[in-house]
């Protein structure tokens, strides 16, 4: 038997295997590092979003509030619809980046607050979620390329600024007093909607002529400048997610009910969730099966490992004994102790390793060392399991028996 020694029991794995076990995981840390320190640096100074007056990025908006400001055109930034509904006026102009974004609600209240203020509302790029309320009387049709068009209405801004890069979302209305400019196949995308006291509302059917790499290109400066700055201040309001109002209910009173005033239920909390979200969830579901299914290739054949620590025989025994005991296979333990039995049988009565487990080649060795003992060797080496555990007992005590027998024969 082996013993257990300070020398060989240690299997405590060297330098060079906690490496290789660790270097993966190190290199995806360094890799999140320098991805963070990099998008931190990307996120700094003058980067703020889409279409965003702050942001001097290729997509941000910092080009044209500056140009407005040399105009004397104050712009100031808000993510909230409060801040927007309140500073509309007679003398602003509200912008929107994301109509779509509001809710129902907010988009109630919004009109609510634009459509008589007198000042201009302009709405960019709004879709079939937000144009019938934000701007009555207008639906949105199939949407269509940006790419240099003309004007062909009579609106003078957009005579004054000529072609300009224009598409996106095209319009259709039957609305008063409107001027339907850069149409595609009769749907223009650029619709002004005259409104009270010299107010109106505007929708462009794409950001880009607001966009710092392409406010340069075309008509597009002056198409921008002269649709934004109009009044000498304009409200830049890019809705947020954590704004307080989108959970208010549309007439602004108490929602503790969950109900509005006709009783009926504002919607559940997946009605909350951006459809972003419920994307993002789906797609990371699909990267957790394929990841799943690509570590599952990676699983292999069993290979036999040393063990980390060194296990007496006996321990050994007494445990394959226990599981054998649980399960009632004593079939499989009387094999087990009568093939190991003829194993070491064999070398002492010269036979062969290939005809260890014949009877007809072991059987006539041990006649031969103990003369008489054949009839009851088959038994005991070869014969029927044990009916019961006295039985399987008796047969372990009887082959020990045999075996010291032919050692000292």
């Amino acid at each position: 038997m082996t013993g257990l020694t300070d020398g060989t029991t240690s299997m405590s794995p060297s330098a060079r295997q906690v490496w290789n076990r660790v270097r993966g995981l190190l290199l995806a840390l360094a890799l999140l590092v320098v991805a963070g320190i990099t998008m931190a640096a990307l996120r700094s100074g003058d980067h703020h979003g889409r279409l965003d007056p702050r942001s001097a990025d290729q997509y941000g908006s910092r080009a044209v509030a500056e140009l407005l400001e040399d105009r004397g055109v104050s712009t100031r930034v808000v993510t909230t619809l409060h801040d927007a509904a309140t500073a509309a006026g007679p003398g602003t102009t509200v912008l929107v980046t994301q109509p779509d974004m509001l809710t129902e609600a907010q988009q109630q209240r919004l009109r609510s607050a634009t459509a008589s203020s007198g000042g201009r509302t302009v709405l960019i790029a709004p879709g079939r979620p937000s144009v019938g309320t934000l701007a009555p009387g207008v639906d949105a049709g199939s949407p269509t390329d940006v790419s240099v068009r003309s004007p062909q209405c009579d609106l003078p801004v957009a005579l004054s600024a000529g072609s300009a890069e224009v598409g996106g979302e095209r319009y259709t209305t039957d609305a008063p007093r409107t001027d339907n400019c850069y149409p595609t196949d009769g749907l223009p995308s650029l619709v002004r909607i005259a409104g009270q006291d010299d107010g109106d509302t505007v929708l462009l059917g794409s950001p880009d002529i607001l966009y710092n790499n392409r406010l340069d290109e075309h008509g597009n400066a002056s198409l921008a400048l002269q649709l934004l700055g109009s009044r000498p201040e304009l409200i830049w309001y890019i809705p947020s997610l954590d704004d307080p109002s989108a959970v208010e209910p549309a007439d602004g009173g108490d929602d503790s009910s969950g109900r509005d005033a006709e009783g009926e239920s504002q919607g559940t909390f997946f009605d909350l969730i951006p459809g972003g979200w419920l994307w993002g969830t789906l797609q990371l579901a699909v990267a957790a099966v394929l990841a799943a299914v690509w570590r599952a290739r990676r699983l292999g054949p069993l290979v036999a490992e040393r063990l980390p620590v060194a296990i007496r025989a006996s321990e050994a025994t007494e445990g394959r004994a226990r599981l054998y005991r649980k399960v009632n296979a004593r079939d499989r333990a009387a094999a087990s102790l009568r093939a190991a039995t003829r194993t070491r049988l064999a070398p002492l009565l010269g036979v062969s390793a290939a005809e260890t487990h014949s009877p007809e080649a072991l059987l006539p060795a041990i006649s031969a060392r103990l003369p008489g003992g054949e009839r009851d060797t088959r038994e005991l080496l070869f014969g029927a399991p044990p009916a019961d555990d006295t039985a399987l007992v008796r047969l372990a005590d009887q082959l020990d028996a045999l075996e010291r027998e032919v050692r000292t024969s």
